[in-house]
């Protein structure tokens, strides 16, 4: 198999040149700007590190359009994946973009500027056939969908980049590998072979087996390759799954393998994100590529059954073989033999001899009880990390999301529920309340929420929210970023909108009715009931106490005190 990069060339296009780097931050501060989300952030960085070869910006239309309906860039070039800068109309108008812009990229966590963007094209996409086409059907149970649906604005801004810097990691950095620095290793070791293990989730004995039985097989090296950036909505946090691979990769016979993140903002497109990351992994240097059995599946779709074939991955991968130069190793299920103590791929057991195994449900549930975990399942190291940030359910954090129309208890429910919270002890209790209604202020607010959530702490947040687009955002900010604490609950305060303005002793529903405020939600602002709450409850039928019981009713019901 060949380790020439897709299309080629290695687009690394980070400038490595001091003075033009220089001219490009200096231009940067005089230019307009759009701040990313995490995951363009993550999309600009394997970009601008060449991950993404051959891409060398965000996505035409043309090129748009081609790899929706063909997989294909306009050139030709197999690409499966949408790679797209989509921006407000709002925010479009506001800035006065339009094609020839030059427009800077600023990091989200900082502002740093990243990268300038000459925009070629504005166009508005398809997204119910962007849906289809990628991911096999417009179902809202898809997450990359409901992100499509919720998430992505209205607008594709394509163009070129000109990287200025990459954006700045404080975690594992001895880790973080660019694809040419990745191939110097492999250079450097004489490592002719790598056979590449894509992971968003932590790694047992079972994936070790699999792993270096690959390798063995190709007299091959191994690179462990785990997805850092956005997964999927509930995922095991990226620290967490560091830490067990580090723990695991002790464990490989020496000198066989390479622990190395990757950045990347995983779609869940199954078949398409199978031959994608069979792209991005030849990039970085491999030549093998494990893919899975549901590669990259999302689970269930709203009508219960797998969005994809547990074979349609793999399947796709081999069609564009002779196209992709990385072979496909396909993925092994191993199974542990008792009388021999040993793994071996399922397929090759004899009939009748006892094997066992532990699923991911029996894992989770074993660590929620705190039930002994097997040797033969996972290493000690392994389950010392899962258990240090898994504890048990009466010790880990959740999210009290408070939702009602203004001065409809949600603040005095909020405080109440903080004190008897403290009362029963064993964790820490914060409460939250935002009157600003701002999307950076309601991010800012699910991010804290996400990180007290992480350190096991009970959030109380009552934020200023209108929408089930909103509350859907912070939910997967939370769900996304708190690990064992992404425990989220959303109680609506239904108080009827006549007795939250009739008890309105601040007077600001009169400021509303008259015009001197505006997006005042119930006057000149609507605002949606949510549509799935976990609870409801309201100020008119119901006394403070009563409210509080019941939300405490719902968390000792789900184990959490």
């Amino acid at each position: 198999m060949s380790t020439i990069p897709h299309g080629g060339v290695l687009k690394d296009l980070v400038a490595r040149d001091n003075g033009i780097s220089h001219q490009l931050r200096e231009e940067a501060q005089t230019l307009p700007d759009i701040v990313l989300t995490e995951r363009q952030l993550c999309d600009l960085e394997l970009i601008a590190n060449g991950g993404f070869s051959p891409l060398e910006g965000f996505m035409t239309e043309n090129d748009y359009k081609s790899v929706v309906n063909t997989l294909r860039l306009a050139d030709g070039v197999l690409f499966p994946i949408p790679i797209t800068l989509d921006v407000s109309g709002k925010e479009i108008s506001r800035l006065s973009i339009v094609p020839g812009s030059r427009v800077a990229l600023r990091d989200p966590r900082d502002e740093e500027a990243l990268a300038i963007i000459t925009v070629e094209d504005i166009y508005k996409p398809d997204r119910s056939r962007e849906a289809v086409q990628v991911f096999g059907a417009d179902d809202p149970a898809h997450p990359a969908v409901s992100y499509l649906r919720k998430r992505v604005h209205e607008f594709y801004v394509g163009g070129k980049i000109q990287a200025i810097q990459a954006p700045a990691h404080f975690d594992y950095v001895a880790l973080r590998f660019t694809p040419a620095e990745l191939r110097a290793h492999f250079q450097k070791l004489s490592w002719r072979k790598v056979v590449a293990f894509q992971t968003r989730n932590p790694m047992h004995r079972a994936h070790r087996e699999l792993t270096v039985r690959a390798a063995r097989q190709r007299q091959a090296n191994v690179l462990i390759h785990p997805v850092v950036g956005l997964t999927k909505p509930g995922d095991v946090d990226h620290y967490t799954r560091v830490r067990v691979y580090e723990a695991i990769m002790a464990k490989y016979p020496n000198g066989m393998g390479h622990l190395a993140l990757l950045p990347l903002a995983m779609r869940m497109a199954g078949p398409r994100e199978a031959v994608w990351h069979a792209i991005i992994r030849k990039n970085f240097g491999a030549t093998h590529f494990i893919v899975g059995r549901d590669h990259a599946g999302p689970g269930k779709n709203s009508k219960g059954k797998d969005f994809y074939g547990p074979y349609d991955a793999q399947d796709l991968v081999t069609k564009y073989r002779d196209e992709l130069q990385i072979e496909m190793v396909p993925f092994q299920q191993m199974t542990y033999l008792p009388s021999a103590d040993e793994y071996q791929p399922v397929d090759e057991v004899p009939k009748g001899v006892q094997t066992l195994d532990i699923s991911g449900t029996e894992l989770r549930r074993r660590l929620k009880t705190g039930a002994p975990i097997p040797d033969w399942f996972s290493y000690d190291a392994v389950v010392k990390t899962l258990r240090e940030s898994y504890p048990p359910r009466n010790r880990q954090g959740f999210v009290l999301f408070l939702t009602g129309l203004p001065n409809s208890g949600k603040e005095k429910i909020a405080k109440a529920l903080q004190v008897s919270l403290n009362e029963q002890g064993g964790r820490s209790v914060s409460v939250l309340l935002e009157d600003r209604n701002t999307q950076e202020s309601a991010d800012r607010a699910a991010f804290v929420a996400a990180e007290l959530a992480r350190a096991g702490a009970a959030v109380i947040t009552a934020p200023f929210d209108t929408d089930d687009d909103s509350r859907q955002a912070a939910k997967d900010t939370i769900l996304q970023s708190a690990g064992a604490g992404g425990n989220i609950f959303l109680i609506h305060v239904a108080t009827p909108l006549e007795h939250c303005e009739k008890t309105d002793r601040k007077g600001i529903y009169a400021k509303a009715r008259r015009g001197e405020i505006t997006g005042f939600p119930g006057v000149n602002l609507e605002y949606e009931e949510p549509s799935c709450a976990d609870l409801t409850v309201d100020m008119v039928s119901q006394s403070i106490p009563e409210i509080v019981h019941s939300i405490v009713l719902l968390l000792e019901t789900n184990s959490l005190v």
